[in-house]
């Protein structure tokens, strides 16, 4: 079965889930789902002109755009590549070997607190505890969101990543961004932002309800991973 990232619909298949892509969720797309669903619909058509070149330059210019893109951001050079592995349905659990050093902490309580009240959470970044009535939108943030918003995005299955602007690249920037666009839904959202602390304790840190993991240096495979065994399993609606 392959779950939808959008709505949370299951598919018997790929096929059948691109099929649910195209009609269902065409305008909200990230780059990578874009071109799966493109490549899946010109399969489909066996008259015209030959698809299998036209998809490759169709590939090629994306690929070139992005890295002017990029680099006129950033005055940097040289392009942005995204593993792939970005828009790739979860597994049931996260590879075993890539989550040995993740860490797991008691509950610190789900009692909502008034916006703006000042909570002195056990972890930093947070991993439960009193929070806000609100929740943070799936997305990538140049700011951090307040905490209190992200601990109950975090009770409602979230996956937080933190990262620190020093140590975040094209690359990494690039394929966090994927990560956000590719799960937004309610209870399964992913939420890029900058970590809070002053001096944080790794250039990245993935947080779920009550769990955390440092990576120092970026790995899309790793945040796969972690996204596979906590995204939509927070303890107030557990979607998967």
């Amino acid at each position: 079965m392959v779950d939808c990232d959008y709505c949370g619909e299951s598919f018997d298949g790929e096929d059948a889930y691109l099929d649910h892509l195209a009609d269902a969720h065409d305008g909200e797309l990230g780059a990578i789902d874009r071109r799966r669903v493109d490549n899946h619909v010109g399969s489909d058509d066996g008259d015209g002109l030959p698809l299998g070149p036209i998809v490759l330059g169709v590939v090629v210019l994306f690929a070139l755009g992005i890295g002017v893109y990029v680099t006129q951001l950033s005055g940097g050079s040289g392009g942005v590549e995204v593993d792939g592995i970005e828009a790739e349905p979860l597994a049931e659990s996260g590879d075993t070997d890539r989550l040995e050093a993740v860490e797991s902490f008691p509950n610190q309580g789900t009692q909502h607190v008034q916006q703006g009240s000042t909570v002195d959470y056990a972890q930093m970044p947070p991993l439960s505890g009193p929070h806000y009535r609100s929740t943070v939108d799936a997305g990538f943030y140049e700011e951090t969101p307040p905490l209190g918003d992200i601990v109950h995005t975090l009770e409602h299955g979230a996956v937080v990543v933190y990262y620190d602007p020093a140590a975040l690249s094209n690359e990494s920037r690039a394929s966090l961004r994927e990560f956000a666009n590719a799960h937004t839904g309610t209870y399964r959202s992913v939420v890029v932002a900058p970590n809070p602390s002053d001096d944080p304790e790794a250039a990245f840190v993935l947080t779920a309800w009550q769990h955390r993991l440092y990576m120092d240096d970026y790995d899309a495979r790793t945040v796969h991973a972690f996204l596979s065994e906590y995204l939509g399993r927070g303890p107030e609606n557990p979607v998967r």
